[in-house]
């Protein structure tokens, strides 16, 4: 057999066996590695580089390499799920080096980390000052961990008193000018709705790039031509335009009859669809 006919399907072969082993190890092997998990993976790789092309060597003995420094890991992972105190000496743990915006020079100097590197992480995170910092943590994976000072953190709702709705994936319809069913039918949509709203908005399959719908239903769209603007779907603000109408016209109702039970039903419900425009607002205005 000719050495390239040799090398390729060493190569297959190994390709194979190194994707079935990256699947088994987990998603960890691509994400933020761990010491022993970037050692690990960069001994496979070079056990499946010379598998592939060094055939003076016998492919047995490669395999059986490989499948020592897939097993020994794996073995390692599982033990590491149960012991705290092997979890901190394989993999390492979080470092604090900024402590109420002060620096902490002396753990800076243990983690080999320079003034410069720590600043270029926090303006990753979008943080110039180091004063505005409460707490930063390197972590084992090398990712710094910021949390800034209560007066420096971005308002949320919650510190307003404002209740808003829970978010929903939206759900894409339209790909390359091609209906997607299968979303449609987790909206419990189907392709009529979205051909009558398409015709609503005066547009045609062919020339929508991407479309998608959010939980109220509403149909986003994005064009091919770029240069078309496309407004914003106003389904929720008509909706709530409707029922502030609806609440105005029983107020107006309760003040133009004369009849005191007719007076007092009108107020009443009049009260009732305020306390739902009340309800609905997180939802409907967002």
């Amino acid at each position: 057999m000719q050495d390239w006919v040799h090398i390729l399907f060493r190569s297959l072969g190994t390709i194979v066996m190194l994707f079935v082993l990256t699947r088994i190890l987990g998603k960890k092997q691509i994400s933020q590695l761990t010491f022993f998990e970037y050692v690990t993976g960069i001994t496979l790789g070079e056990i499946a580089g010379f598998l592939s092309t060094d055939v003076e060597r016998s492919y047995l003995h490669g395999v059986i390499a490989l499948a020592v420094w897939f097993a020994l890991p794996l073995l390692v992972e599982l033990v590491t799920l149960r012991s705290k105190t092997l979890r901190e000496w394989l993999e390492g743990k979080g470092t604090v080096l900024i402590k109420e915006g002060k620096v902490l020079e002396d753990n800076l100097k243990k983690e080999r980390y320079t003034a410069d590197e720590l600043l270029e992480q926090l303006r990753a995170k979008s943080v110039f000052r180091v004063a505005d910092v409460e707490f930063a943590t390197l972590e084992a994976s090398g990712e710094l961990s910021v949390m800034l000072k209560k007066e420096n953190q971005p308002l949320t709702p919650a510190m307003l008193g404002i209740k808003v709705a829970p978010e929903e994936e939206p759900q894409t319809v339209i790909m390359d000018g091609n209906i997607m069913d299968e979303p449609l039918a987790v909206m419990g949509l189907n392709r009529g709705w979205l051909h009558t709203e398409l015709e609503k908005q005066g547009y045609l399959l062919e020339n929508v790039f991407l479309g998608q719908v959010d939980a109220a239903h509403q149909l986003y769209l994005d064009l091919y031509d770029d240069q078309v603007q496309v407004p914003e779907p106003q389904t929720k603000a008509v909706l709530m335009a409707t029922l502030k109408k609806c609440g105005a016209d029983l107020e107006l109702f309760a003040l133009s009859v004369d009849d005191s039970g007719a007076k007092q039903m009108y107020g009443g419900c009049a009260s009732t669809m305020n306390a739902i425009i009340q309800d609905m607002t997180p939802l409907l205005e967002r």
